[in-house]
């Protein structure tokens, strides 16, 4: 069962959450703002840090002039470090030893209980590590076992490479940038200013944060720690979206902005390598002139400017793409889309995708949705409350597209979809509809495991902050671990 701590803020969540859905409902106008907001005055937001003082620099972005869409950029450090070399010459990785592994606060894990159990897959013993005792099966029936895998092939956990604490990718003060407070202090911007030459490429994750559609934003507290998490175990580029909330602008401003950040994605791509092609055709040699270059692209394309971070670390041909609550609603959407636009979205490629809870309902209750109904954080009630907020009165219905994925020619062929990780709790209401979703997506041979976490409320892994729930690290973990099956360079695969 929760912890006492979960129940008590759950109560008051809910009670907060039911009335402020409530007033929303009432005082909501017919007019909608089509620049819409992206977080409410009571959401609480995290500054942004784009030096590298925990291990990962943020910075924000408004890529729409006419809405409010904007992203955050999560750069771990980890982008700093050198190019790996050619993968011919590279030794086999080793497995990690979780006996001495740190967590993301600095604890030590060599207490830690073994990762989960698992079965349903013939090959579930390869999950193991080799340096494990021989007595494991044994040690997970006594020990709290974190999660229950349904579906997923045989993994193994890899050791991603740490860097040290000082920051090899900074250039020195005479090539920083030379940007002035907005305050009139006059201080230089001390942030980071990439080196397209030499740089690392990382994988990029869209993520999509969670709130029923009417709360929640992509720079809060809650979702910022979550996204640093994230950056740091998948060594990945986090882009958190900003997406428009309901009831301000209805079905589908929150699915067209998800679309939109993955086109101004590839649009940043293409623009980064037009700027290396033109610096080559020029022989541009020095900073300098590559600055003025990148200015030569803003007057040309306008508002199409070169994001410097991107431009020098990104590789969007390794997209993947993870909601969260009602986020994995969008990140579904997107997905389905991507799919259909094809080439058209080069370089970009979506090659993997995270469902965390997804907010799924239908006309015909599940098994889950009668008997927990009235679960933690988010019941049912609730949420019916955010889905008639979200949806235009005259669309409203629990089978619409946006709210159920087991409808009938609801988009592309199941079997074309990228593989999808679909993530559970076991006192969710919702849980049941995920789980059947990912059950067609296995029908057609695409890799979709579900991991169900033992004693875990909905939004359990992204609430971690406020209610310090012990699955939310391990989730994090296991996510990583399936991710970089396809996110791993060709030579650079770990053994599964």
């Amino acid at each position: 069962m929760p912890s006492v701590t979960v129940k008590l803020y759950s109560v008051f969540f809910k009670l907060l959450l039911k009335h402020r859905l409530q007033n929303r409902i009432q005082s909501q106008s017919d007019d909608s703002d089509p620049f819409g907001i992206t977080s409410r005055p009571e959401e609480s937001v995290a500054a942004v840090n784009p030096s590298f003082a925990d291990g990962v620099a943020t910075k924000d972005i408004h890529i729409d002039p006419f809405t409010s869409l904007s992203v955050r950029i999560f750069l771990p450090e980890s982008a700093l470090s050198p190019p790996e070399p050619d993968s011919k010459s590279q030794p086999k990785p080793r497995a990690r030893i979780p006996s001495r592994s740190p967590d993301l606060n600095g604890n030590s894990q060599g207490s830690q209980p073994s990762r989960r159990h698992s079965y349903g897959t013939p090959t579930a013993a390869a999950r193991d590590d080799p340096g494990k005792p021989s007595n494991i099966e044994e040690s997970s029936q006594l020990s709290l076992g974190r999660r229950n895998s349904f579906g997923s092939s045989a993994t193994h956990p890899h050791n991603a490479k740490q860097n040290g604490s000082h920051f090899t990718g900074f250039r020195n003060d005479a090539e920083s940038l030379t940007l002035r407070s907005s305050d009139g202090s006059g201080l230089p911007y001390r942030g980071y200013s990439p080196s397209i030459d030499n740089a690392r490429k990382l994988p990029v994750m869209l993520q999509f944060h969670g709130g029923g559609w009417v709360s929640g934003s992509n720079d809060s507290v809650v979702n910022d720690v979550f996204c640093r998490r994230m950056a740091k175990l998948c060594d990945v580029i986090v882009v958190a979206v900003g997406y428009r909330l309901a009831p301000e602008n209805k079905y589908p401003a929150a699915f067209d902005d998800g679309m939109n950040v993955l086109s101004w994605l590839a649009k940043q791509a293409n623009l980064a390598e037009c700027s290396k092609s033109m610096g080559s055709a020029r022989g541009v040699t020095t900073e300098s002139k590559k600055s003025d270059l990148h200015r030569h692209i803003v007057d040309t394309f306008g508002a199409q400017m070169v994001e410097p971070w991107l431009a020098a670390h990104a590789d969007p041909s390794r997209c993947i793409l993870l909601g969260v609550s009602c986020g994995a609603n969008i990140a579904d959407y997107v997905a389905r889309k991507a799919v259909e636009a094809g080439r058209l979205l080069d370089p970009v490629k979506v090659v993997a995708r995270v469902l965390m809870y997804p907010f799924f309902m239908g006309s015909v209750p599940t098994h889950s949705e009668i008997r927990l109904a009235n679960s933690y954080f988010y019941d049912k009630e609730t949420c019916l409350l955010a889905w008639k907020l979200f949806l235009p009165e005259d669309e409203f219905s629990l089978d619409h597209s946006a709210a159920n994925p087991l409808i009938p020619d609801r988009g592309p062929p199941l079997k074309l979809m990228p593989p999808t990780l679909t993530v559970v709790a076991e006192h969710d209401w919702m849980r049941d509809r995920a789980i059947a979703y990912s059950e067609e997506l296995r029908k057609v041979n695409v890799d979709a495991p579900v991991y169900d976490y033992k004693d875990a409320v909905h939004e359990f892994a992204t609430l971690d902050m406020l209610i310090k729930a012990p699955q939310a690290q391990a989730c994090a973990e296991d996510i990583a671990i399936w991710v970089k099956k396809y996110i791993s360079l060709r030579g650079h695969e770990f053994s599964y």
